[in-house]
C-alpha cells in the first residue's frame, strides 16, 4: 500500500513517495516510523519500491554490495534486474512464486526510478517502462494518475505535478499518507 510517482517535464524529472507502512489492516504512521521514507539513492537514481515493507531494505541491501548496477535506460535497468533475480533468491530468500501460469519467476516488487537518463518502472518479472510524462504505482496510482494528468499542462516544474500525484494518493487511498519525500533530478541532454 502506497503511492509513488514519477514525473518528467522540461529538463527536470521528479520522484515523491508517500510515507505510511501498512501491516494488513494495521498502519504505522510516518511520526511512529523512524526511517518512514520510501524513496532510495543509488548513485544518481532515486528508487522508489512498491510492494512488501521488506523489498526497500532488501533492496537497499543488495545494491550496496553491488556497486556496478547501471540505472541509465531500459537495457540498463533489464540487465541490473536480471542480475539482482538471482541475489534476491539467494542471499533475501525471495519466494519467486505468483500465478501458475506465470512466464516468468517474480520479483514480487514493483520499482520507480528516476535520473538524468528519465524516468522508468520495472515490474515484478523485470519489465521495463520509460515514461515521456508521468505514472504512478502503488494502491494510490488511479488517484495519482487523475491528479497528475489535470495538473500536467498547467505546472510549471515536475515537481509540483508529483505533489499533487502523491497528495491525491494521501486523500483517497487509505494505504497512502503525507507527508511525502520528494527529490528532482536534472535530465542529461
Amino acid at each position: 500500500m502506497t503511492t509513488i510517482v514519477v514525473v518528467r517535464k522540461g529538463q527536470l524529472a521528479a520522484i515523491a513517495a508517500d510515507s505510511l507502512t501498512t501491516f494488513g489492516s494495521t498502519r504505522l504512521a510516518p511520526e511512529y516510523d523512524r526511517n518512514p521514507h520510501k524513496i532510495l539513492r543509488y548513485a544518481d537514481s532515486y528508487i522508489g519500491v512498491a510492494g512488501s515493507a521488506a523489498h526497500q531494505l532488501v533492496l537497499e541491501n543488495l545494491l550496496t554490495k553491488n556497486p556496478d548496477l547501471a540505472l541509465h535506460g531500459k537495457e540498463a535497468i533489464y540487465e541490473s534486474f536480471r542480475r539482482l533475480h538471482p541475489l534476491l533468491k539467494e542471499e533475501a530468500f525471495l519466494n519467486p512464486k505468483e500465478e501458475d501460469d506465470d512466464p516468468y519467476e517474480s520479483s514480487q516488487m514493483t520499482v520507480m526510478i528516476a535520473n538524468p537518463s528519465g524516468i522508468f518502472a520495472v515490474y515484478s518479472m523485470r519489465e521495463v517502462f520509460e515514461f515521456d510524462r508521468f505514472w504512478a504505482i502503488g494502491s494510490g496510482r488511479d488517484f495519482a494518475l487523475g491528479a497528475m494528468f489535470v495538473t500536467y499542462p498547467r505546472a510549471r516544474d515536475p515537481a509540483a505535478v508529483a505533489k499533487a500525484g502523491v497528495e491525491a494518493g494521501a486523500e483517497y487511498d487509505t494505504g497512502t499518507a503525507l507527508p511525502m519525500s520528494l527529490h528532482t533530478v536534472t535530465l542529461a541532454g
